[in-house]
């Protein structure tokens, strides 16, 4: 008897678009073949997969309910051949600072926050953007 054929398509949940940009973004790739578009797309889902339930694997070993970008870190560092190239693209863990828990909880004024590196505060967005420059808060 004959192969029954089953003739599935593949439609993966990432953009082919956007992969495809993505592709073209390296210099020696001119033109991208459709069938190594759908490879890659679907490589990518299933390592992403790969990569969202270790690290809730992760956040249930540490008793949590949200992952955290640290916990995106261990997983990748239990998994060697992962932890190889995705390391170094991971964002820095964060830094406990040495203050003390109740000065943390004390509530400040907003404008005495410190604000996260590569944004600015909402104050300087309606500020007239002639000649005028934003106000710079670290002056010391």
């Amino acid at each position: 008897m004959a192969e029954e054929e089953t003739t599935e398509t593949l439609r993966p949940s990432i953009p082919a678009g956007r992969v495809k940009k993505i592709m073209k973004l390296d210099k020696d790739i001119n033109k991208v073949n459709a069938e190594a578009l759908l490879l890659i797309s679907c490589s990518t889902e299933l390592f992403l997969r790969f990569l969202a339930e270790k690290s809730a694997e992760v956040a249930i070993e540490k008793k949590r309910k949200t992952v955290r970008p640290e916990y995106l870190r261990i997983a990748a560092k239990k998994h060697r051949p992962t932890g190889d190239f995705l390391l170094d693209s991971l964002p820095a863990p964060s830094q406990p600072s040495d203050r003390l828990a109740t000065e943390r909880n004390r509530p400040r004024p907003a404008s005495s926050k410190p604000i996260p590196a590569g944004t600015r505060r909402i104050d300087d967005f309606f500020c007239k953007s002639g000649n005028e420059a934003p106000n710079v808060e670290n002056e010391s």
